[in-house]
């Protein structure tokens, strides 16, 4: 998020490791974990609106297809939005709160769940979506690479439930979706962060998406879309892989009477879609 909306006139990080390294230098090593209440209390809802809509909808479609892979994945992206918004409006403007600072001196929220509500007192509930659109931009097309390629992924590797490497190659697949559906929509991600954190300082650049974009192509040209991307896949794959393989294991033992039920040739994230 720092580097994604910083100043490119007086930028604060040349990169990755130097936005690392400044965050422990210049705030401790709890910088690194400013605005961490609203993913914690988001995600637990996203992910179960995401895979129990997503195994849902693969159902209503009927086949397993990879077509119906990525519509159900869209639709999981879709829905889960709502949630996502609001949640990633708080993480980013906790995480810009007091950049560079040790000790905050002006400290205009406690945590996410106030930052949500003085945003509401001050704006509304267009203040709360704010970035609603660019998300949905993101996130739709997003999970249906997402579940595509652990679908893709699984087939190729044979994940099967008596392999003896069935767990490693489960994360291996789900660290490569994340991967893969980051960089399907990155770039409005980079938007996204940027309306978001619009406003905050009291100054307000941006009148909509396309005033963003226009505005960042022209003052820091194309790089500026991918401002950001190397951190966001050092995340995306331990945690994507983390998800995917644990949901797809508890499922695989909760699917039947049986323990651990022998895997149909394919996918093993098939398994949601048939509870």
């Amino acid at each position: 998020v720092r580097l994604q909306v910083q100043n490119v006139e007086k930028p604060l990080y040349r990169g990755t490791f130097h936005c690392f390294q400044s965050i422990i230098k210049q705030e401790s090593a709890f910088g690194l974990y400013k605005g961490i209440g609203s993913p914690m209390m988001g995600l637990t809802f996203i992910n179960a609106l995401v895979f129990g809509v997503q195994g849902n909808t693969l159902r209503a479609l009927g086949k397993d297809t990879p077509l119906n892979q990525f519509l159900a994945g869209s639709a999981a992206g879709a829905i889960q939005c709502v949630i996502c918004c609001p949640m990633e409006l708080a993480k980013t403007r906790m995480q810009l709160q007091g950049t560079g600072e040790y000790k905050l001196k002006t400290k205009n929220y406690k945590n996410s769940l106030d930052c949500l509500i003085k945003i509401y007192k001050k704006e509304g509930l267009r203040g709360i979506n704010r970035g609603m659109v660019s998300t949905f931009i993101r996130e739709t097309p997003s999970f249906g690479f997402y579940f595509l390629t652990y679908d893709c992924m699984t087939r190729y590797l044979g994940c099967e439930a008596e392999d003896s490497y069935v767990i490693p190659k489960l994360l291996f697949s789900g660290g490569m979706s994340g991967i893969v559906s980051w960089l399907s929509t990155y770039p409005m991600d980079v938007i996204k962060s940027r309306l978001q954190a619009d406003g905050v300082g009291g100054v307000t650049q941006y009148k909509g998406i396309l005033d963003c974009v226009r505005k960042s192509y022209h003052e820091e040209g194309w790089r500026v879309f991918t401002r950001g991307l190397t951190s966001t896949l050092l995340r995306a794959f331990p945690v994507n892989a983390a998800t995917f393989a644990t949901v797809t294991v508890f499922l695989m033992y909760m699917k039947s009477d049986d323990n651990l039920p022998e895997c149909e040739p394919g996918p093993v994230i098939h398994q949601p879609s048939s509870l």
